[in-house]
C-alpha cells in the first residue's frame, strides 16, 4: 500500500492564498472594472441663500475608443440632469480614444461645464510596473509618449459641448440662478499648474458679487494645490487622478494615491484645512483605467453627483 505525505501546513497556506489572489484577479478584471456607479453627496459650501446646486463631477475616463460599456453608461449621466459639470481629467487613454469621449458626452451639450486637463489628455498611456507606485509619484519614472490630439478634444468640449477650460484660468458663469467664479490649474502632477498665475486670472474677473460661490477645480490633488485654492477663497474644491486607489484594501481603503494627499483622501468627500479655514473637498475614483493595468478592486469605477447646498 502507497503512503502518502500529507502537504505541509506553508504550502497550504500558499496555495490558499495563490487561490484568493487568482479569484481576486478574475473579479478585478472580468467584473468590477465595469461595475459603474454614481456616488451621491452632499456638501454645504454655496453662499447663504443659494439655492441647491447639482453637480456632476466625471473624471478618468482613460477612453479607448472600443470600450463601449463605459461610453454607454457615461451617456446615460444626462438623465441626472445635472446643473453643472465638471470634469477633472484624463479623458483620453488610446490615441483614438476621442471617438469614444464624443460619444460618451455628445449627450452633454448644453449643460454649463468646465474642465481641466490630466497627463493622458497630453501624451498616451504606456505600460509600466504597478509595484512601481508604491515607490511614490509616477512623474518622476515617466518615458517619452506619444502626443495626443488635445486640440481636437478642447475644441469638442468648448465649441460642440459649450463647456470652459480652467487650465490655470479662471471664469464666472451664471448656473441655475446662482453665481459661480471658477478656477483650477493644469495637471500638477506634471508640474503643469501655474498657481502663480491664478490670482491675476482671478482679478480680471472683475469684482465678485456677494452672493456668489467659489469651486476650485484640479486634477491631481496635490497639497500645495489644495491649500493654495484654499487660500484662493475656495468654497469647495473637486480632483481626480487618483483613481481612489484602483486596487483598494477591503475594510482599509487605498494604498497609493499617485500624489501627496493623505491616503484616507484619496477618494470621496472629506474636508481640507489650510490655516484654519476648512472647505469641502470632493476627490473622484474615476470611471477608468489604463489600458495596461484593466483591474479595478474594492473600488468600483464611479462619478459623483455633488449637490452644493447654502451654508448656514
Amino acid at each position: 500500500m502507497t503512503r502518502r505525505r500529507a502537504a505541509h501546513p506553508a504550502l497550504i497556506a500558499l496555495g490558499a492564498v495563490g487561490a484568493a489572489g487568482a479569484a481576486a484577479a478574475v473579479w478585478g478584471i472580468g467584473i468590477e472594472r465595469y461595475l459603474f456607479t454614481v456616488r451621491e453627496v452632499t456638501a454645504s459650501a454655496l453662499a447663504p441663500g443659494s439655492a441647491p446646486l447639482r453637480v456632476l463631477h466625471i473624471s478618468d475616463a482613460h477612453m479607448a475608443p472600443w470600450q463601449h460599456r463605459k461610453q454607454d453608461w457615461l451617456a446615460s449621466l444626462a438623465q441626472l440632469k445635472p446643473d453643472l459639470i465638471v470634469n477633472t481629467g484624463d479623458n483620453l487613454g488610446h490615441r483614438d480614444g476621442l471617438d469614444g469621449i464624443r460619444r460618451a458626452f455628445e449627450p452633454f451639450a448644453g449643460i454649463p461645464g468646465v474642465f481641466v486637463h490630466g497627463s493622458n489628455d497630453v501624451t498616451a498611456p504606456s505600460p509600466r510596473n504597478p509595484l512601481l507606485y508604491f515607490a511614490g509619484p509616477s512623474q518622476k519614472r515617466r518615458a517619452p509618449a506619444p502626443a495626443l490630439d488635445t486640440d481636437a478634444m478642447d475644441a469638442f468640449f468648448t465649441d460642440d459641448l459649450g463647456w470652459t477650460g480652467l487650465n490655470n484660468a479662471a471664469t464666472r458663469m451664471t448656473v441655475a440662478g446662482s453665481s459661480l467664479d471658477l478656477f483650477g490649474v493644469d495637471d500638477a502632477h506634471r508640474d503643469w499648474d501655474r498657481l502663480e498665475d491664478l490670482p491675476a486670472a482671478i482679478e480680471a474677473l472683475g469684482p465678485r458679487d456677494a452672493g456668489s460661490s467659489v469651486l476650485g477645480v484640479t486634477h491631481a490633488p496635490y497639497r500645495r494645490v489644495l491649500d493654495e485654492f484654499v487660500d484662493l477663497g475656495a468654497d469647495a474644491i473637486l480632483g481626480g487622478h487618483t483613481h481612489g486607489g484602483q486596487v483598494c484594501l477591503p475594510g482599509y481603503g487605498a494604498l497609493v494615491a499617485n500624489c501627496d494627499i493623505p491616503l484616507k483622501q484619496a477618494k470621496g468627500l472629506s474636508t481640507w484645512t489650510h490655516d484654519g479655514r476648512s472647505v469641502p473637498l470632493n476627490v473622484s475614483a474615476g470611471c477608468g483605467h489604463s489600458i495596461y493595468a484593466p483591474v479595478r478592486f474594492a473600488c468600483r469605477p464611479e462619478a459623483t453627483l455633488l449637490t452644493l447646498t447654502a451654508r448656514g
